[in-house]
């Protein structure tokens, strides 16, 4: 279950209302299935634990086959993927969204390409997490994730550069580690307790290095490991991204 502990501000009026002022979601999923699974439930538990009764999430989601986008990104060609995620965002865009979000850190690395494509706003999962890190005074994290997160600069740079919260990634063979679990195992909704263990052991060694809290960044992570399981605070990107999702919604 997620909890939307940030929803108490809505008012027993505004609820009431809730149903007409509340904004169509916009969810580019299937990058895993298994991830965006848990962000339909979220939404939804969300917009149900704020207006009661029998409210749901309205919800345009378009949601694309993984196995095309893994094999493309692995061999480096990010302009094929933006091409068909781009297009996938029109289709949501046109099932009646008022905003979008991609639902999955790694695809993020097209972001500026899918925000050129529709005319809705994109709530952007990075701006998301180092929004509620701030509100929570953390400035310097350990990133898991893909290797292309972990690694590349559209996440990392965008929560140095905007946010000014210093990121550290795991050494080369944990990274390793890490990006394999994702691809191998999680998508796959394989659930091992040899890889929990050893994301664990990675956290703590970010830990050990000065970090803060650790960025579960990438939608699956939360699947395998969870705050229960480590001293060290945890943020789950996809309880993040969901929950703000959701206050944009009922917003005005």
């Amino acid at each position: 279950m997620v909890r939307f502990a940030t929803l108490g501000f809505l008012s027993s009026a505004a609820a009431a209302k809730g149903q007409n002022q509340m904004k169509t979601i916009g969810m580019l999923g299937g990058m895993s299935w298994e991830s965006t699974s848990t962000y339909y439930r979220a939404v939804n538990e969300g917009i149900k634990e704020a207006l009661g009764g029998l409210h749901s999430a309205k919800i345009s989601m378009v949601s694309v086959d993984f196995d095309e986008l893994e094999k493309l990104q692995h061999a480096d060609d990010w302009n094929s993927i933006a091409v068909i995620l781009s297009t996938a965002a029109r289709n949501v865009q046109a099932g009646g969204a008022d905003f979008l979000m991609i639902c999955t850190n790694t695809m993020h690395r097209v972001a500026p390409q899918i925000e050129a494509a529709v005319t809705i706003p994109l709530l952007h999962i990075a701006d998301a997490t180092a929004q509620q890190l701030l509100k929570d005074g953390i400035r310097r994290v350990g990133l898991l994730g893909t290797r292309f997160t972990m690694e590349q600069d559209f996440y990392k740079a965008r929560l140095e550069e905007e946010f000014h919260i210093e990121v550290l990634i795991p050494e080369l063979e944990d990274r390793d580690l890490v990006h394999e679990v994702i691809y191998q195992e999680l998508c796959l909704s394989k659930i091992e307790a040899s890889s929990r263990s050893s994301y664990l052991q990675i956290i703590e060694k970010l830990s050990a290095r000065g970090a803060e809290a650790v960025i579960l960044g990438c939608t699956e992570i939360a699947l395998l490991v969870q705050q229960n399981l480590t001293s060290v605070p945890l943020y789950d990107t996809t309880t993040i991204h969901a929950e703000q999702a959701v206050v944009r919604a009922l917003s005005k």
